[in-house]
């Protein structure tokens, strides 16, 4: 069994856990495993457990638990810690941030993620090392390149390379102890009242590795050489519809996905939404590439996979936690508008994903304090929305941003309102 391969990981969220570092110990091709993480009470918890923590799997029918050991975890916030990591990370051969967003590689200044990761290149013992971006942005590797390169003399690219993700995987934390014990959760540590818990499906799509020579300790992970089309697919396809479920079922009360997974008419929304609009747009778009994901019975599949995933009960995603951070999902360029648009340039009218549009712009009104939406625009009764609330509402979500398809949208917007109201009064 190989061990010749160093794993260093950013940010010690279930991804990470349930993913990345759980892969890499799964794979045996590591001789070490370490994650930065600045959760002082979680590099506790976890060194005093000998390396060791816990993942729970949500599998279609049941709950599988993982236990993952000889993993170091350090805090780069404490000098100690933030040097034994340097060293690691000059030995590294796979790196992987998994971090709330883009915004965290450049953050801190001098003990910044780019920062730590640059002085580990130029210090860089290993004959190549590759670094996966798992942050939910479609230029997240090349991000994180800029940012290293501008702390380097030396050009990065010699034994490095930055590949971009598509993690089509679901996770939460979970911190609610009744749930916790209800489900028979491990959590992640003796002494953390918190689970990891993760879905089985396990394909992950990354931009092939090209450093002459190197075979990555990873090797479950499926390499394309244009992960484009493929982020699309889950931007419009995987995240607009779970946004369009939550947000559909934030207005009918309900709490868990699952729930809205036993609601055959939001599900024939979510469906057709699913694969007439986002899948018929998309479909044109990539079909020239001959990969089976772009075809009809592909989607289809992809589509119908997804729905199940989405609502399954062992994995219980919240609605609260799909419906968090709706200013951002309901932007011009987002997973919602962005759909619609996609779907008016090939010619499909959105007539579902409107109905998500305008769940989604519910919600945001009835939380419209906690949004800081503009006093002007509190508008209380999503079903009294005019054109000119309309207006003055996407207007301000899309901080000015202009659409060829405004006029487009804002009538889709107007004729979901029936078929909405009727959904959450059934």
């Amino acid at each position: 069994m190989m061990t010749s391969h160093v794993f260093t990981g950013f940010g010690f969220g279930p991804i990470q856990a349930g993913l990345f570092v759980k892969e890499a110990f799964q794979s045996g091709n590591f001789g070490r495993l370490v994650v930065a993480e600045i959760d002082r009470h979680l590099v506790d918890a976890v060194t005093a457990n000998k390396g060791s923590y816990y993942v729970n799997v949500a599998k279609a029918d049941g709950i599988d638990k993982l236990r993952v050991d000889n993993v170091t975890l350090l805090d780069p916030n404490v000098p100690g810690d933030r040097q034994i990591l340097l060293q690691v990370l000059a030995a590294s051969t796979e790196i992987a941030t998994c971090l709330p967003s883009v915004s965290f590689y450049d953050s801190d200044g001098g003990d910044s993620v780019a920062s730590l990761i640059a002085d580990g290149l130029k210090n860089s013992r290993a004959d190549g090392t590759i670094l996966y971006a798992a942050e939910n942005h479609n230029r997240a590797a090349e991000i994180l390149q800029e940012a290293v390169a501008r702390r380097m003399d030396a050009n990065v690219s010699d034994r490095a390379q930055f590949l971009n993700t598509v993690i089509g995987k679901m996770s939460r934390v979970v911190s609610d102890i009744t749930e916790i014990r209800e489900k028979h959760l491990t959590p992640i540590a003796p002494g953390i009242e918190r689970a990891f818990l993760v879905e089985e499906f396990n394909r992950i799509l990354v931009t092939r590795t090209r450093l002459c020579g190197f075979q990555p300790g990873i090797e479950v992970f499926v390499e394309k050489d244009d992960l484009l089309p493929f982020e699309e697919a889950k931007l419009y396809g995987h995240n607009a519809i779970h946004a369009v479920l939550g947000f559909i079922g934030a207005l009918k009360g309900y709490t868990r996905m699952t729930e809205v997974g036993r609601d055959p008419a939001v599900m024939q929304i979510a469906r057709a939404a699913f694969l007439h609009e986002s899948g018929a747009a998309l479909v044109q778009k990539y079909a020239r590439l001959g990969d089976e994901l772009f075809t009809e019975t592909g989607y289809e599949c992809y589509a119908d996979d997804l729905l199940q995933r989405m609502t399954n009960p062992y994995l219980a995603d919240t609605i609260g936690r799909v419906c968090r951070d709706v200013v951002r999902k309901l932007g011009l360029q987002e997973r919602i508008f962005g759909t619609m648009q996609l779907a008016l340039d090939y010619g499909v009218e959105p007539t579902n994903m409107a109905i998500g549009a305008l769940a989604g712009i519910a919600v945001l009104l009835q939380d419209a304090r906690q949004y800081n939406v503009p006093k002007e625009l509190h508008f209380g009764d999503w079903g009294r929305l005019d054109d000119t609330k309309i207006e003055g509402i996407v207007t301000w979500l899309w901080k000015a941003e202009e659409s060829r398809h405004t006029k487009q949208l804002a009538k889709h917007l107007q004729a979901a309102k029936k078929t909405l109201w009727d959904l959450v009064r059934e």
